[in-house]
C-alpha cells in the first residue's frame, strides 16, 4: 500500500494502534493540533504525492472533528483512509463514553467505510480500504476499529490481493462510444475541452495536449484540474465559471460540441442548467458511471479513466480524418 506518512492524534480507543507505531522506521507519524488539521493534511499529502493519505483519531470527538476533512476529500475525489479507534466491542451501542458512530455519520461522505470488531479482520481490512480508496474514482475510505480488536492477538496476514465481488470500477472505455464522440468531434464547429480534476488524477496531462493540438479545440480547465493544460499554451482559455475568465465561459456558451473529461458540470462552472451552453451536444466522460447525466444529459457518455479515453479519442479523431474524402 506504500503508506510512510500518518497524521493523526492519539487518544485511549487508538493508543494500541500507536505503541507499535512508535517502533517503525518506515512510517512517520505527525502529530497535529486538531483531528480536523490530519484530514486536511492527509488530503493535501495525497493531492501532492498521488498516494493515499492517511490519519489517525480516538474515538467519539477525535472521530467526528474528521468530518469535514472527509467531506472535502469525497467532493475532491482525493484518496485518503482515515483510522478510528472505536469503544470495546461489547461496549458499541450502550452509548459508553467517548462512543460515536462514525460509520453512520461518515456513510453520506465516504466511498465506504468499515467497522472492525475482530482482531484478525484487521490487515484485510486495512489492504481493502487502501484498494477502494485508490481505484476508480479515489475517494474518503474510513476504518473504525474496537479497542478491543486492537488489544487483541492475532495471527498477522496479508491478504495477496483484496477479494471485492462486487466492486468492479470500469477503466476501459467502450470501444463504440469512443468512435461516435470522434466523429462528433471532427464534425463540429466550435468543439470546447470541458478539463475537469479527473485528467490530473488519471495522469492524462500529456494526453490532452496530444488531443488538443490535433483536434484546434480550445481548453478549458476547472479549479481542481488547473496544471493540467500549459496556462501559456494558444488553445488554452482559462478556468470556466463564475470565477473564471470570459474567454472560457463565451467558449461554452458559445459551443456546438462539449468534450466534458473527468469533470462534473458544478453549479460553480455551469450556473443556471437550463441556459448552460444551450446549443452544445455533450460528449461526457467520467470514470464514475454516477457523474454521466446527473446534471447535464450527455449525448455521448463514457464510462473510463481519463487517460484510456482520451488516448483512444486521440485513435479514433485520426481515424476519422483519415477516412475523411480528399478534396
Amino acid at each position: 500500500m506504500g503508506a510512510d506518512t500518518v497524521f493523526g492524534i492519539p487518544g485511549g480507543a487508538i493508543l494500541p494502534a500507536y505503541d507499535p507505531m512508535m517502533d517503525s522506521s518506515k512510517v512517520r507519524h505527525v502529530l497535529v493540533r486538531h483531528e480536523q488539521g490530519a484530514g486536511h493534511a492527509a488530503t493535501g499529502y495525497a493531492q501532492a504525492t498521488g498516494k493515499v493519505g492517511v490519519c489517525m483519531a480516538t474515538s467519539g470527538p477525535g472521530a467526528t472533528n474528521l468530518v469535514t476533512p472527509i467531506a472535502d476529500a469525497h467532493m475532491d475525489s482525493v484518496p485518503i483512509v482515515a483510522i478510528t479507534g472505536q469503544v470495546a466491542s461489547k461496549a458499541i451501542g450502550t452509548d459508553a463514553f467517548q462512543e460515536a458512530d462514525i460509520c453512520g455519520i461518515t456513510m453520506p461522505i465516504t466511498k465506504h467505510n468499515f467497522l472492525v470488531t475482530k482482531a484478525e479482520d484487521i490487515p484485510r481490512t486495512i489492504a481493502e480500504a487502501f484498494h477502494i480508496a485508490s481505484t476508480g474514482r479515489p475517494g474518503p475510505v474510513l476504518v473504525d476499529i474496537a479497542k478491543d480488536a486492537l488489544q487483541a492477538q492475532t495471527t498477522f496476514s496479508w491478504p495477496p490481493q483484496p477479494d471485492l465481488p462486487g466492486y468492479r470500477p470500469v477503466t476501459k472505455p467502450h470501444a463504440k462510444q469512443i468512435r461516435e464522440a470522434a466523429r462528433l468531434i471532427t464534425q463540429a464547429e466550435r468543439p470546447v475541452l470541458y478539463v475537469g480534476g479527473g485528467v490530473i488524477k488519471a495522469r492524462a496531462t500529456a494526453e490532452l495536449k496530444v488531443l488538443a493540438e490535433q483536434t484546434g479545440a480550445p481548453v478549458t480547465t476547472t479549479l481542481m484540474a488547473l496544471g493540467a493544460f500549459p496556462d501559456s499554451h494558444h488553445l488554452h482559455l482559462g478556468m470556466p465559471g463564475m470565477h473564471g475568465t470570459v474567454a472560457a465561459v463565451t467558449a461554452l456558451q458559445k459551443a456546438d460540441l462539449i468534450v466534458a473529461l473527468g469533470a462534473r458540470f458544478d453549479d460553480r462552472v455551469t450556473g443556471k442548467l437550463d441556459s448552460f451552453a444551450p446549443h452544445a451536444k455533450i460528449v461526457h466522460a467520467d470514470i464514475d458511471p454516477a457523474e454521466i447525466g446527473k446534471n447535464r444529459v450527455a449525448d455521448v457518455p463514457i464510462v473510463g479513466d481519463a487517460r484510456e479515453v482520451i488516448a483512444d479519442l486521440v485513435v479514433a479523431v485520426q481515424a476519422e480524418h483519415d477516412a475523411e474524402p480528399r478534396r
